[in-house]
C-alpha cells in the first residue's frame, strides 16, 4: 500500500478497507482508487494469497484454510447464518431466495455495539435490524434505539460508523409493518415467523370462542350459518372472522339475532313499535327482573341490568378484577349478601368455582350505555413534546370518557404510563385502546386486569 501511494496519488473517498472489518461473506482485500501516469483513474485490490483464493474460488479455497483457526471469521459467522435460516421450519422456499439474493449483492455498512464491537449489515438497514442482528428477541422487543447517545425510532436508517443501543420491553411485540423497517433476511425471516404463529393463535382462539358461542344456542358452525356471519361482521373468509374474534375486535353478543330470519325479527320489532309489547313480552320481563332478586337459578343466566342508580343495584362489581361490560363473567351470591361480579378467569374466581359451586352462577351484561365502569390502561412509548396532550385529548375528547387518574414516569427517554379511566364496555375500551396505538411515538396500549 505504501509503495503504491508514495508513487501514484490516491482518490480518499475510494479506499475500502475489508481487512480490518472483512465482508459479511468473508470477503478480505484492500481496495484504493489511484491517479495513473496518463491522467486516468485506476482501482486497486491488494490480496494475499489466500485472500485471492477465496475471493476468486469461493467455499472450496475457504475450507482448504479453515484448519488454520487464525484464518476462521466473518465467512464462518455468514455461513452459520444460512444454516439457522435453512433450518427453519416456518420458512417459505421463494421468500428465503429473495432475501438471500438480497443480502447476497448488498453493500455494507459496520456499526457499533454499546460495547464498541462491529457488526456487519447490508447498508440501508434500519435500528430493527440491528436489533435482530444481536438476537431475535431483542428484535422482538424492541420499542427505539439510541444511535450515537440520540434518541431514534426502531425505523431509523443507520449509517457506517454509528453507535447502536437498542431499547425494548416486554411489552412489546412484532407488528406487521415492521416488515417495511427492515432490510436483512435475518430480521424478515424473524418477524414472519413471529407473525404466523400469532396469527395461527388468533385464528385457534376466536374459532373456539365462536364454537362455545354457538353451543350455548345449540348450533353448530357450518355454511349456512358462516353465509350470515361473514357479511353481517364484514369480512371475507372464516380465517379472518375467526381472527377478528380472537383479538376482541367483534363481540358476538348480538349473534342470536344475526342467525334469525330477517323476516320475523321485522315483523317483531313493527308489532312492537305498533301496539306496545304484548302482555306475554311484559311477563317475560317480569320474570327476568324477578330471577334477579329472588332466589339464585343455577341453570339460567344472571341477567346484569343497567341502573342508574347505582345504590339499587343487586349486585357489586369486584375489585380484584374489575369486570366491564363485555367481559366474560360469572356471579357469586353470598348468604344474605349482593351479587358479586367476577371476570370468568379471574384467580378468585376460579376458586370460587372448585369450593362453592352451588353459589356460582353464570351471568350476562345487557346493553350499557349510562353506567361507567373502572378500568386501567398501560401505555409505553418513545417520549416526546406534547405526547401527554395528545394521550390525554383522545381519552377525554373523542370518546368523552373520564380519567380518573394519569401516572407517567420517562426514563432514558422512554415513558411508561397507568391511565385508571371510566368507561361503557369492552367495545368502547377496544375502541380507544386503538386509537391510542395510532399515536406518532406509542410502541404498545394494553388493559390491565387489576387495579
Amino acid at each position: 500500500y505504501s509503495i503504491i501511494t508514495d508513487t501514484y496519488m490516491p482518490k480518499p473517498d475510494r479506499i475500502r478497507d475489508w481487512l480490518s472489518t472483512p465482508k459479511a461473506n468473508g470477503y478480505e482485500a484492500l481496495h484504493l482508487t489511484v491517479m495513473g501516469p496518463y491522467g486516468k483513474w485506476v482501482e486497486i485490490q491488494i490480496r494475499s494469497k489466500r485472500m485471492d483464493e477465496i475471493a476468486e474460488r469461493g467455499f472450496a479455497a475457504h475450507w482448504k484454510y479453515k484448519g488454520d483457526s487464525s484464518h476462521e471469521g466473518e465467512l464462518d459467522k455468514w455461513l452459520k447464518k444460512i444454516r439457522e435460516m435453512l433450518e427453519d421450519p416456518n420458512s417459505n422456499a421463494l421468500e428465503f431466495l429473495d432475501d438471500f439474493k438480497m443480502n447476497l449483492f448488498a453493500s455494507e455498512i459496520m456499526v457499533f455495539t454499546p460495547k464498541g464491537h462491529i457488526k456487519t449489515l447490508p447498508t440501508g438497514t434500519s435500528a430493527l435490524d440491528f436489533a435482530y442482528e444481536i438476537h431475535s428477541e431483542i428484535g422482538n422487543h424492541a420499542i427505539g434505539a439510541k444511535v450515537n447517545y440520540k434518541l431514534v425510532p426502531i425505523s431509523h436508517t443507520l449509517q457506517s460508523g454509528d453507535q447502536v443501543e437498542i431499547l425494548s420491553s416486554d411489552k412489546k411485540h412484532p407488528e406487521r409493518n415492521w416488515l417495511d423497517y427492515v432490510k436483512t433476511a435475518k430480521a424478515k425471516s424473524s418477524i414472519k415467523n413471529y407473525l404466523k404463529a400469532e396469527t395461527k393463535d388468533r385464528i385457534t382462539k376466536g374459532k373456539n370462542i365462536l364454537e362455545k358461542k354457538l353451543k350455548e344456542i345449540n348450533l353448530r358452525p357450518n355454511s349456512t350459518i358462516f353465509k350470515k356471519l361473514l357479511p353481517a361482521y364484514e369480512v371475507l373468509y372464516k380465517d379472518e372472522l375467526y381472527s377478528k374474534i380472537g383479538m376482541g375486535l367483534i363481540d358476538l353478543e348480538n349473534i342470536k339475532t344475526i342467525l334469525k330470519p330477517k323476516s320475523s325479527n321485522k315483523l317483531v320489532k313493527y308489532w312492537q313499535l305498533q301496539f306496545g309489547k304484548s302482555s306475554k313480552v311484559k311477563k317475560k320481563n317480569k320474570e327476568q327482573k324477578k330471577s334477579v332478586t329472588g332466589k339464585l337459578d343455577l341453570k339460567s343466566p344472571y341477567i346484569l341490568r343497567e341502573n342508574i342508580n347505582e345504590s339499587s343495584q343487586p349486585y357489586i362489581i369486584a375489585e380484584c378484577c374489575n369486570p366491564i361490560p363485555g367481559d366474560d363473567v360469572i356471579g357469586y351470591k353470598p348468604p344474605k349478601k349482593e351479587m358479586v361480579i367476577h371476570k370468568a378467569n379471574c384467580p378468585n374466581a376460579i376458586k370460587l368455582l372448585s369450593s362453592k359451586a352451588n353459589q356460582v352462577v353464570s351471568a350476562k351484561w345487557t346493553t350499557y350505555k349510562l353506567l361507567s365502569f373502572l378500568a386501567r390502561i398501560n401505555i409505553v412509548g418513545i417520549d416526546r413534546v406534547g405526547m401527554i396532550n395528545e394521550i390525554s385529548g383522545i381519552i377525554s375528547k373523542d370518546l368523552s370518557t373520564n380519567i380518573q387518574s394519569l401516572n407517567i414516569n420517562v426514563n432514558d427517554g422512554i415513558f411508561k404510563g397507568i391511565v385508571d379511566l371510566y368507561v361503557h364496555n369492552t367495545n368502547d375500551l377496544n375502541t380507544l385502546l386503538l386509537n391510542i396505538s395510532k399515536i406518532k411515538g406509542i410502541e404498545s396500549v394494553h388493559r390491565m386486569e387489576t387495579i
